[in-house]
């Protein structure tokens, strides 16, 4: 699910990008993503030069690269380590079915998992979301009249 998080926010600020950075509250909002999970994803994507944020009352978020050049892969990778620091403090005890069996299974899956990850572009997702006619925050017109 965090792995979901994290791929919706950055397609978020991809699809949504204007020349103002997208704001956290925002992407919340329009995903309904935790506020608590998001902040802690978007400093780690920062971290990982996936993102770039900007601080002040006109900041978020913008990407650090080109839409092309960010794979789900790689935001994938940055949600296994910000997991990983998380479970630092948890001791896995299991039998030996699971560690010769099952963990093997499973880290192949997940390799294969990454394998396809990486050849997915942020830049093919908008792509696909444009030509389902997906609006974009930008296409929303505000009416100021009163």
């Amino acid at each position: 699910k965090k792995m979901l998080f994290a791929i919706e926010a950055v397609l978020d600020i991809a699809y949504n990008a204007s020349s103002e950075p997208v704001q956290s509250s925002d992407i919340s909002r329009r995903q309904e993503i935790p506020k608590r999970y998001l902040e802690q994803a978007l400093q780690q994507l920062v971290r990982n030069d996936i993102l770039i944020g900007i601080r002040g009352p006109r900041g978020g978020y913008l990407l650090a690269r080109e839409r092309r050049r960010i794979t789900l892969g790689q935001i994938a990778r940055v949600v296994r380590e910000l997991e990983n620091m998380e479970d630092e403090t948890k001791e896995e005890v299991t039998s030996d079915l699971a560690n010769q069996v099952l963990h093997p299974i499973w880290s192949e899956m997940q390799e294969d998992l990454m394998v396809r990850l990486d050849k997915i572009t942020i830049e093919d997702i908008c792509r696909h979301a444009t030509g389902l006619n997906i609006k974009r925050a930008s296409d929303i017109k505000i009416d100021f009249t009163i």
